[in-house]
Parts: C-alpha cells; structure tokens; sequence
C-alpha cells in the first residue's frame, strides 16, 4: 500500500491511496471542517471517500509529460506506467496550488 499526502495551497487537504482494491482519495477531516475549497470540481468536498480503480483523472493530470518524464524515468528510475509512483516523487512541486507528498 502506498499513500501520500495531498496539499491545496500548503494545507493538509486529503489522503490518496493506493492499495490492491485500487485508489482512494479522502478529505481530512480538519479540512472539511475549515469549508476549505476542494482539490478538484471533480473531487468535491464530502466526508466520504472516493474509490476508484484507476488513478483518479485530476492526480494524473498533476504528472509531467515529454521529455520532464524522461528525466523521472531516469534518475528516479520509476516506469511511467507506475502512475502512483511517478506522482510521488515528481509531484511534490506542482503548477499550481495542489501538491502531493509521500506519507510514510
């Protein structure tokens, strides 16, 4: 199980998973409570978690393409088909007012 820590504009947002069921994006509850603004209209603010059997479309949006992949691929030796693992480590600084971080 992998998982990693979604920030909006520095705040601890959420909680993306990644487990052999497939994904799972959920608010924290601090957040919820803040009425802070959702990650992504598609990702809208609930108590509930979102399940998913593939990367969720707006996490996999946050992923370089081109020749930025080719530099993840190489040095951090991750296949871009590993979606999650390409999120973890180049996603920490993103365009943008959402950012991803390892939560170990």
């Amino acid at each position: 199980m992998r998982k990693a820590k979604v920030l909006y504009q520095d705040n601890w947002a959420g909680t993306l998973t990644e487990d052999e069921e497939g994904y799972h994006f959920k608010y924290q509850e601090d957040y919820l409570r803040e009425n802070q603004d959702a990650v992504s209209l598609t990702l809208p603010l609930r108590k509930e978690a979102y399940h998913s059997s593939y990367l969720f479309p707006f996490f996999d949006g946050l992923i370089p393409e081109g020749w930025i992949l080719d530099i993840v691929e190489k040095n951090w030796k991750v296949n871009e088909k590993d979606r999650m693992g390409v999120l973890l480590v180049a996603c920490k600084d993103c365009i943008g007012a959402v950012s991803i971080e390892p939560l170990i």
